[in-house]
C-alpha cells in the first residue's frame, strides 16, 4: 500500500474551533428525555428526577450547546405547555412523532439539565414557526429571558425560576422546507416569516444569535435555491443558517457509507458558495456562517420500515423510536463527519450531534437499569477534549479508492487542530476496510518533538458494538510504531479505523 502524506504548517491554517462545534440536541422523541436523561424513580435519579449517570456520560462526552425542544417536534410545539408545576402540564398528542407528550420535562427542567452539565452547556432554543409565529416567539422569549417587571417574566418567577434563562441562540423553526413537517412553507413563506420574527426578537434584544432554517438535506429538490429566497429576505437579520445531514449504508454498499464524509463537505462547501453569492448580490460585507445543527449516522431506512406499522389510533409515551445500536463501521463514519466539520472551522460555528441519549445517540439506557457508552462516543469525547484551537490546513495525498455514491475517494481523511500551548492533535480515518495504511506528516515550522498518544478506534470485527450485556465490548487502544523524528511523523492506521495522535 503506498503510504498517505501531508505537511502541517503554522503559516496555513482553516480557522479557530469554536466550542458550539460540539453541540449536541435533545428532542421530545422516544426515549430521548424520557428513561433518557429524564426518569424520576430511578436509583440513579437527583431531586429533579435527571439522571446523574446519564449526567456524568454527558459531562465525559464533552458536549457544548444544546439544541432543544427539536426537531420535528418544535412545529407542533405550544412553550406555554412546558412550564409551571408539572403535574399541572397538559398532555398533548405529537404529531411529529405519533406520541404523547405529558410535558413532565418541559422548558425549566431542560435549563436546570444544562446547569447541572456544567458552564460549558449553553442553551439553543427553537422556536415553533410551524404551526405558530411571531407571538408565540416574543412571548417565549420573554418569559426566558426577561429579568423582571413584566406578565411573562413575573409567571417564570412565580415558577420558581427567579434568574432569567439567558438563551442567547436561536433557531427559527425547523426544516421548514420539509413536506413531512408540520406547518410546512415554500421558501418565500418561510423567508418573510423568519424576517417578521427575527425582526421582532431583535427588537426585545438586539444581542440574539438568530438562526435560519436551511435545507434538511443536500438530496432535497429546492437546496441552494431554498437557502437564496430564506437568506434575500433574512441576510442582515440572522446570524447562521442551518444543515442538516443523516448517513447510512444503501444496498450493503460500505465503501461509499465509509465516504460519507465527502458528500458532507460538498454540502458545507455548496452552502457557503451560496451564502456568499447572496451577500454579494446584496454588497453586504457581512458572512453568514453555517450551524450543522442535526448531524449523524442514521439507519433512516429502519425507522421508515418502523413507522409503516404503527396503530393510528396508539399515541404511546415515550416509545423506543431510533435506537440504532452503533458497530465499529459506524464508528468510523462517524468520526470522518467529525473530520468533515473541523476542516470547514472557518464557517461552520455550530454543530449538533442529534440526538444525545437514546435516539440514534452515543448513550443509551435502559429504564431504571443501566447507562452505557456506544462506540460513537468515543470519537466526539476525544474530538471535543482534544480537538480545540486552531484547525491547520491538511491537504492529503493519499491512495484513493472508487465509491459508487460519490465517486472517487481518498483511503485517508484527516485534519489537525493546534492548541494554544503549540501541541497537535492529529484526526486521522483510514477507510480502507482490508489493508493498513502507512501514514507520513510533515512538521514544519511546529516544534513537536513527541508522540504523546496515537489511540484507535478498530475491531477485527468491523460489526462490533457495546451492548447491555457487553458494555465495554469496544473501546480506544494504544497504537504501536508511531515514531516522530528529525521533524516527521510516520505511523500505520489499523484498517477500518479511527486514529487520534497527539503531538508534543
Amino acid at each position: 500500500m503506498r503510504t498517505a502524506r501531508f505537511t502541517l504548517d503554522p503559516a496555513f491554517t482553516v480557522g479557530p474551533v469554536d466550542p458550539r462545534l460540539f453541540g449536541s440536541f435533545v428532542e421530545h422523541l422516544g426515549r430521548c428525555v424520557y428513561t433518557g436523561i429524564h426518569e424520576p424513580g430511578h436509583p440513579a435519579a437527583d431531586a429533579d428526577g435527571l439522571r446523574t449517570d446519564v449526567l456524568d456520560l454527558v459531562r465525559e462526552l464533552g458536549v457544548t450547546a444544546i439544541r432543544y425542544p427539536g426537531g420535528n417536534f418544535v412545529s407542533g410545539y405550544r412553550w406555554e405547555d412546558s412550564v409551571g408545576p408539572a403535574e399541572d402540564r397538559p398532555r398533548r398528542l405529537d404529531l411529529a412523532w405519533h406520541s404523547t407528550e405529558t410535558n413532565r420535562f418541559g422548558l425549566s427542567e431542560y435549563i436546570s439539565f444544562l446547569r447541572k452539565i456544567g458552564p460549558q452547556a449553553e442553551p439553543v432554543m427553537a422556536v415553533n414557526l410551524g404551526t405558530r409565529g411571531v407571538a408565540e416567539a416574543l412571548e417565549l422569549q420573554e418569559y426566558a429571558n426577561h429579568p423582571a417587571g413584566t406578565a411573562l417574566s413575573d409567571l417564570r418567577t412565580a415558577h420558581g425560576d427567579k434568574a432569567p434563562f439567558g438563551i442567547r441562540l436561536w433557531c427559527l423553526g425547523n426544516e421548514m422546507d420539509g413536506p413531512w413537517q408540520t406547518g410546512h412553507k415554500t421558501a418565500e413563506e418561510y423567508g418573510r416569516l423568519a424576517a417578521e420574527t427575527a425582526r421582532a426578537m431583535r427588537r426585545q434584544d438586539p444581542g440574539v444569535e438568530l438562526v435560519a432554517c436551511g435545507s434538511s438535506g443536500r438530496s432535497m429538490p429546492t437546496f441552494a435555491a431554498w437557502e437564496a429566497t430564506v437568506l434575500t429576505e433574512t441576510y442582515d437579520l440572522v446570524d447562521h443558517i442551518s444543515l442538516h445531514a443523516y448517513y447510512e449504508p444503501h444496498d450493503g454498499d460500505l465503501d461509499s457509507f465509509l465516504a460519507s464524509a465527502v458528500d458532507m463537505e460538498s454540502f458545507i462547501e455548496d452552502t457557503v458558495a451560496t451564502c456568499d453569492h447572496v451577500g454579494a448580490k446584496l454588497k453586504s460585507t457581512k458572512k453568514i456562517n453555517l450551524s450543522f445543527d442535526e448531524w449523524n449516522v442514521w439507519y433512516m431506512s429502519r425507522w421508515q420500515e418502523q413507522a409503516e406499522t404503527f396503530a393510528q389510533d396508539d399515541w404511546p409515551e415515550a416509545p423506543r423510536l431510533l435506537e440504532d445500536h452503533y458497530s465499529v463501521t459506524d464508528a468510523v463514519v462517524f468520526g470522518s463527519l467529525l473530520i468533515a466539520l473541523l476542516r470547514h472551522a472557518d464557517r461552520v460555528k455550530i454543530a449538533c450531534l442529534a440526538q444525545l441519549v437514546n435516539v440514534i445517540a452515543p448513550i443509551l439506557t435502559e429504564p431504571g437499569g443501566p447507562a452505557w457508552r456506544q462506540t460513537t462516543f468515543h470519537p466526539f469525547a476525544q474530538a471535543s477534549r482534544y480537538g480545540r484551537g486552531e484547525v491547520l490546513d491538511v491537504r492529503v495525498d493519499s491512495p484513493t479508492y472508487e465509491t459508487a455514491r460519490y465517486g472517487t475517494a481518498d483511503l485517508l481523511h484527516a485534519t489537525a487542530v493546534r492548541a494554544d500551548d503549540g501541541t497537535v492533535t492529529v484526526f486521522a480515518v483510514n477507510r480502507n476496510r482490508t489493508g493498513a495504511l502507512p501514514l507520513e506528516i510533515a512538521l514544519g515550522g511546529l516544534g513537536l518533538t513527541t508522540v504523546v498518544e496515537h489511540s484507535v478506534l478498530a475491531d477485527a470485527d468491523p460489526d462490533a458494538r457495546n451492548t447491555l450485556d457487553e458494555p465495554e465490548r469496544v473501546t480506544p487502544h494504544p497504537a504501536e510504531g508511531t515514531d516522530l523524528a528529525d521533524g516527521r511523523l510516520t505511523a500505520v492506521l489499523e484498517p477500518l479505523s479511527w486514529n487520534v495522535i497527539r503531538l508534543a
